[in-house]
């Protein structure tokens, strides 16, 4: 039965024809392979990878960060007695942070439109993917991409919806978005980004 409807909800998405601008910058994107209907998809503006995100993340000590206010928020995660945070302030140009914690590959991503903040693992199945900004939308989501498959991902649900691993869906992980105080607070030998 979930053959079928994938089967049925792809050939409905194909009624839309991606504009030419869409196969040039995604030349290896499968847009015949979609969950979604592509009617739904429009730009956010920047191109594929103009909102960069972060492949090597550096961090320093709780002890050591001086910038950040009581108040501000963070995306905190916590894995394998490490507990790190990400600051919203740097997620709001970036949205997406390729990470690993204790030998477990994280993306820790933030949809300003959204205010959705999610940390996923990357691993599926036995790939370990890397993600970056589509620079594309729906539902005034971000929409990510794997940079192993050019396949698309719905930030808020961890779904692949269009290409090659459409269908797939990421493991969320739990997560916070809190207060640079609770974390600092709570994480007293913790890092920040």
């Amino acid at each position: 039965i979930a053959a079928a409807l994938l089967l049925s909800v792809a050939q409905a998405a194909q009624a839309f024809e991606p504009p030419n601008s869409w196969k040039a910058q995604w030349p290896d994107t499968d847009f015949a392979t979609a969950l979604v209907d592509l009617s739904e998809v429009e730009s956010g503006g920047p191109p594929k990878d103009g909102i960069p995100a972060i492949d090597a993340p550096s961090f320093q000590t709780v002890s050591d960060e001086a910038e950040l206010t009581r108040t501000e928020a963070v995306v905190s995660y916590e894995f394998g007695g490490e507990a790190r945070a990400y600051p919203v302030r740097y997620l709001m140009w970036h949205e997406i942070v390729n990470d690993e914690i204790n030998g477990m590959p994280i993306a820790v991503t933030y949809c300003p439109l959204c205010n959705s903040a999610i940390v996923f693992d990357r691993k599926l199945g036995e790939k370990t993917l890397s993600f970056g900004v589509s620079g594309m939308l729906r539902n005034s989501d971000m929409i990510m991409y794997d940079r192993q498959t050019d396949s698309w991902w719905q930030q808020f649900t961890g779904e692949s919806i269009v290409g090659e691993l459409v269908g797939q869906v990421l493991t969320s992980l739990p997560a916070r978005l809190e207060s640079w105080d609770n974390f600092s607070t709570r994480n007293p030998a913790g890092k920040v980004m």
